[in-house]
């Protein structure tokens, strides 16, 4: 799929002038995300932290479209990451964040568990968990009423994931719990959250971890018979950002092809 603004007037952008934040956002599900927000008139800060190049041709894509944005490099596992991130959106779009969405993450490495050690687990739920808290925690104070974050959990944190993966299933099931708590929470202050729990989409994630067997198997048993796209995510997480999903808060959103549902 090409993600391809509208030039056409009669269709209103419905994000515009709100300001987004995508940690994460230079790349697969999250590269689809920044490109999403920005077609539908948001602000976005794509926020990288291994690979400047993709975050580059990520902005590129954004500007040559007509979208606003800019690249900035945080660790966002870190509460210094995590305002660094905030103070730049706000240095470069003014005293308010509209939308967060907290795509950071990954599963690092399959470790059954009598070969996973403390540092290690520790890693991947600082890596999932950590920074989706650090994160909202920083950008909340300067939210308003209307306000929209959006977690990237997992079909993981419902079955407990595939093997070696216990350490990401349990931080991302953390992630989905997180997500009801502060829809409670933040709730009164007229910001909703919400999550998407992706199933098997076709990124570089699955390449560098998944078998291709177990992949077509996976794609084979959904009723769609395919793997997601992360254009589809990105259509999703903009819903949820904008005031079509204004009733919406506390979700954890199944977009996984019918494979598994809550």
């Amino acid at each position: 799929m090409n993600r391809n603004f509208s030039t056409d007037l009669d269709i209103a952008m419905k994000l515009k002038n709100k300001v987004a934040i995508v940690s994460g956002g230079s790349r697969d599900i999250g590269k689809s995300i920044s490109l999403k927000l920005a077609s539908e008139g948001a602000k976005v800060v794509v926020n990288y932290y291994g690979n400047q190049e993709n975050a580059e041709r990520t902005l590129a894509e954004i500007r040559e479209a007509g979208g606003e944005a800019i690249i900035v490099k945080a660790d966002v596992t870190t509460a210094d990451g995590a305002q660094s991130l905030v103070d730049a959106a706000l240095e470069n779009f003014g005293d308010t964040v509209d939308i967060l969405v907290n795509v950071a993450g990954g599963l690092v490495a399959r470790k059954p568990l009598l070969e996973m050690d403390e540092d290690f687990f520790d890693q991947v739920l600082r890596l999932n968990l950590h920074s989706t808290f650090l994160l909202t925690k920083a950008v909340v104070p300067v939210m308003r009423n209307g306000a929209s974050i959006i977690n990237l959990a997992s079909q993981a944190g419902r079955d407990g994931g595939g093997p070696g993966a216990s350490a990401y299933a349990t931080s991302k099931g953390a992630v989905m719990t997180f997500t009801r708590a502060m829809a409670k929470e933040l709730g009164p202050q007229g910001i909703r959250v919400n999550a998407i729990c992706p199933g098997m989409i076709s990124t570089t994630f699955h390449d560098t971890f998944t078998q291709d067997n177990v992949r077509s198997n996976v794609a084979n048993s959904t009723p769609l018979k395919r793997e997601g796209h992360p254009d589809e995510m990105g259509d999703v997480v903009a819903f949820l950002a904008s005031t079509d999903s204004s009733f919406l808060t506390g979700v954890n959103l199944d977009t996984n092809g019918g494979l598994l549902f809550s």
